[in-house]
């Protein structure tokens, strides 16, 4: 499979695994890129001697590409910058902040960079900052959010028709169908998270592995609105951050209640009770915990096979 993502990363399937906190390691990371998409080590977990080792034991598990995901707003993003320098990383994708920060050294040190964003707006600012491609990430994905809330089938057409580089579509995708679809609307590549997460080389841990099979279609929510908008599954902690919300915490509070490391606790150490268990809506089609090897070879089997039925449609009302 050919597109301009493929050929700007150097890999065979435009399928990038997303830089996820206290998911994606070096282990998820290298084994997608083995597969032929492209792995990412997901630094916003990560201080910059950690990011290191797991820059390192990557490349020592795979020849293939590799990336690191870099969220700007993290106090330390300048030495994750640099670590990556240091390591000879020439693929970054950079989230949450202004992509001018970095992008103008990444670029002068050859790398490839690209941004996330979840609106036009911003799509043209990473455009204008110099990003090779973006992806655009729809609200139904796990994590942080746009404030927006564009879901990702109208944000990718819009990014699409108004932007002069490659668009990747990111937000609900977990199956072949979903990458057939994305790429219908435009997109050169997908992002997907959620799918990955669940798999046997992810980094979480079992408990919340299970917990995203486990989920259906009304699993997950939005929360924290007024500090950083939050898909995550329903749990405990996430019905008092909406019940603080509803009334009226102020974002000093709000911030008080999230910051005592509940990603770690939910997503890497397993209390599904007090615990931010981060994921998107695609939660309802995830069934199992299969290994990344597996996982590909189910994408292409389903790709083909909605490729096939959607010709047959389209044959049918030729007729």
């Amino acid at each position: 499979m050919k597109t301009k993502i493929t050929e700007l990363l150097k890999i065979d399937f435009p399928i990038i695994q997303a830089g996820m906190v206290w998911v994606s390691g070096w282990r998820l990371a290298s084994a997608v890129s083995n597969c032929g998409g492209l792995g990412l080590i997901g630094a916003g977990s990560m201080k910059p001697d950690l990011l290191r080792e797991h820059i390192q034991k990557c490349k020592s598990a795979t020849d293939k590409p590799i990336g690191v995901n870099i969220p700007l707003l993290r106090k330390d993003a300048n030495e994750l910058v640099k670590v990556c320098l240091d390591e000879g990383l020439k693929i970054i994708f950079t989230s949450a902040g202004n992509p001018k920060a970095f992008t103008p050294l990444l670029k002068e040190k050859g790398c490839t960079v690209i941004h996330v964003v979840a609106n036009l707006k911003y799509g043209l600012k990473a455009q204008e900052a110099g990003c090779d491609a973006v992806v655009g990430e729809g609200v139904e994905a796990g994590g942080h959010n746009g404030a927006d809330q564009l879901t990702t089938f109208c944000l990718i057409p819009q990014l699409v028709d108004k932007l002069n580089i490659p668009v990747i579509a990111a937000g609900g995708i977990v199956d072949g169908r979903g990458i057939l679809a994305a790429l219908s609307l435009g997109a050169e590549g997908v992002q997907i998270g959620t799918r990955f997460a669940a798999t046997v080389e992810s980094s979480a841990h079992d408990n919340y592995k299970q917990e995203i099979v486990n989920s259906g279609d009304q699993d997950t929510t939005l929360a924290f609105k007024k500090i950083g908008l939050v898909r995550m599954m329903k749990n405990d902690f996430a019905f008092r951050a909406m019940k603080a919300e509803f009334e009226g915490w102020n974002e000093a509070q709000l911030r008080e209640l999230l910051a005592t490391k509940r990603e770690r606790t939910g997503i890497f150490e397993g209390d599904l009770i007090e615990g931010e268990l981060e994921a998107g809506q695609g939660v309802g089609l995830i069934n199992d915990i299969p290994t990344v090897k597996d996982l590909f070879v189910r994408f292409t089997k389903e790709y083909k096979i909605a490729k096939t039925n959607l010709g047959q449609w389209n044959a049918d009302d030729t007729d």
